[in-house]
């Protein structure tokens, strides 16, 4: 049987019971040692939990049934092999060092009922439900026993969703120091206190953590709250993006939602910081809006609304391109479900040590997609071409 063949499958109702894949092609790209995807019960009905294996930690996804097939797509080209269950065969997939895929079939060992497992929410979160959590609780996400207020569940998913994203990369900060990390754009601080619970508090790293936002009496507030909770490593700060020289040196710099951009400048201050891992949830975004233009993309771009959506798309991939181009590993990940927020990218960026030919053909693939579109975007000047 071929990929494809085996692909189609899946989606014309060939129920998945298991997929493991193993064994990644590159261990310096941010893959994890293995990774597995098993169907599970959502509220919502069926859907699928991918479980990544990595550093003896596991971090969870849950994707719907109409992204497995994709999702099985880009995982198979990250690993040399996987080992699909179905209740007709188990089907091993092996790949070679150009890619080709050979499907070995085998006698099924699941039955879909061995399979089917309920969704258990507190396994996959790094702050699990029920044990009260401090800051939550001053927050108003929980109640003093540690309960979830219904109102503020989306909330507590999202922080446990952007904890997950951290956890990936702690092993890429340095070791042996007090780390340094600055929160643009901060806002009520929500995720700023997770992070220093994180790494204070339940990982115990050494850390300082700056809150950076231009609203003066919501930084009051959340300096106050940092004070009540006897955390005298986070501190709160007016000011703007551009004009923050508060440090030299930053090891972890988090921009959520900074407008425009200004989501630009905190990424051209993290490059110049040297920064070892760069957090960004981009927000509005109109600059390439007045400058994209390309004649065959016509019929997309004469809709507004669709020239704005294309055009974020756009933005990210050459904020994405441009931080590869300056040294770092570049991932795009969903932050949140779409259901919560329209702001769901997360760019998560770790420095590497890429090889200079792979650096000059993301550059000439840049400027090749920067000329098409006829684009030049805010960040390009800080980062030499």
């Amino acid at each position: 049987m071929e990929w494809e063949a085996f692909l189609e499958q899946l989606a014309s109702g060939q129920q998945l019971l298991q997929a493991s894949f193993s064994n990644p092609r590159r261990k310096d790209n941010g893959t994890a040692r293995k990774l597995t995807i098993r169907p599970i019960k959502l509220k919502d009905g069926l859907g699928f939990q991918c479980e990544r294996i990595d550093l003896n930690k596991a971090y969870h996804e849950n994707i719907t049934p109409h992204e497995l097939n994709d999702k099985l797509k880009f995982e198979m080209s990250q690993y040399k092999q996987a080992l699909f269950k179905t209740e007709e065969a188990d089907v091993q997939v092996l790949s070679n060092k150009k890619g080709a895929l050979t499907l070995l079939m085998h006698t099924p060992t699941m039955k879909a009922n061995d399979a089917m497992q309920e969704h258990n929410r507190s396994k996959a979160y790094v702050l699990p439900e029920g044990d009260p959590v401090p800051f939550l609780i001053e927050l108003g996400v929980m109640s003093a026993d540690g309960r979830v207020l219904k109102a503020k569940y989306d909330k507590f998913r999202q922080i446990n969703r952007f904890l997950e994203m951290v956890s990936d990369v702690l092993a890429d900060l340095p070791k042996d120091k007090e780390l340094t990390v600055v929160d643009f754009g901060c806002g009520k601080s929500y995720l700023t206190f997770a992070l220093y619970h994180l790494l204070a508090i339940k990982e115990r790293i050494p850390v300082r953590i700056i809150g950076l936002d231009l609203k003066k009496d919501v930084i009051e507030t959340c300096a106050q709250l940092a004070k009540q909770l006897k955390w005298d490593k986070l501190s709160f700060a007016v000011g703007d993006i551009s004009d923050y020289k508060g440090h030299d040196e930053v090891d972890l710099v988090v921009t959520l939602h900074a407008c425009d951009t200004a989501t630009d400048a905190a990424l051209l201050k993290a490059i110049h910081w040297n920064a070892s891992v760069i957090l960004s949830v981009p927000c509005c975004q109109h600059e390439l809006f007045r400058q994209i233009s390309q004649p065959a993309l016509k019929p997309l771009l004469k809709h507004g609304l669709l020239k704005e959506r294309f055009t974020a798309l756009v933005t990210d991939a050459a904020r994405a391109n441009l931080l590869e181009i300056a040294g770092y590993r570049t991932q795009l990940l969903e932050f949140i479900d779409l259901e919560h927020t329209p702001k769901n990218m997360l760019i998560r960026a770790v420095r590497g040590s890429g090889s200079a030919s792979n650096t000059e053909q993301v550059k000439q693939e840049y400027e090749a997609f920067k000329s098409w579109l006829n684009i030049s975007p805010f960040m390009e000047q800080g980062i030499k071409l």
